[in-house]
């Protein structure tokens, strides 16, 4: 079994993205710690609680989580078992990897639109037409985009969709448009991830998917530190 390593950007612009991702799951797992805080002390201290709290913690979560596993794909930290592969010659392992990585593309593809139609509505936007694979865009499909979240409350900031994509009508909570957004997100990025790791497997710069050990990682972390002392 086999999971990632220390991913390092190579350019300033990586870099960027890089700290972007991080700062975002971050930021997410900081706000649902906070507002589960919040509200728990003002439930049991001053019987009062924000009603929403839930709901967007909720949200925080699967955005943290989809978003996850886009920014895991690309430090390599999924976990992945490799003892089929290493009984075979490096030549066959590369072959093995292009399959594994042509297979996990053509899940990506099948996971982005089936976000996208299930998003597009919402953001009265057109599903694509096809069972399997986007041969079109369905333009006749009803949009939802009059759909509002349970319990969160419209932004300010955000009334300008009101105008954008429900006909000038006021939104009284958030419209489900905003939080399901990271579906279509997530999946573009989670198909991005795949091709890049894909690429570096046609260019010769790794054999599979899987490109590190969790037992071989620790004992040369604990050989260093023995170093180090």
């Amino acid at each position: 079994m086999a999971t990632g390593h220390k991913y390092r950007p190579a350019s300033a612009f990586s870099r960027m993205v890089h700290a972007f991702e991080e700062n975002a799951i971050a930021l997410a797992l900081g706000a649902m710690t906070l507002l589960t805080f919040v509200n728990v002390v003002r439930r049991y201290v001053f019987n009062a609680s924000l009603i929403w709290s839930l709901e967007v913690v909720l949200v925080l979560f699967a955005w943290m989580v989809l978003f996850g596993v886009a920014y895991v794909f690309k430090i390599t930290a999924h976990l992945g078992v490799d003892a089929i592969i290493n009984l075979v010659s490096p030549p066959r392992r590369r072959v093995l990897g292009l399959i594994s990585a042509a297979a996990c593309i053509l899940y990506a593809i099948l996971l982005l639109k089936g976000s996208w139609d299930y998003w597009a509505p919402f953001a009265d936007l057109p599903p694509t037409s096809g069972r399997w694979f986007p041969t079109g865009l369905n333009w006749a499909a009803r949009s939802t985009s009059y759909f509002e979240t349970d319990q969160i409350p419209m932004p300010q900031f955000l009334r300008f969709l009101e105008g954008w994509i429900n006909y000038g009508e006021a939104y009284d909570k958030m419209p489900r448009m905003v939080p399901y957004a990271i579906l279509p997100i997530a999946s573009a990025l989670i198909l991005l991830r795949v091709v890049q790791v894909t690429v570096k497997i046609v260019r010769g710069e790794q054999s599979s998917l899987i490109v590190s050990h969790e037992a071989e990682d620790a004992v040369a972390e604990v050989a260093a530190l023995n170093k180090e002392s």
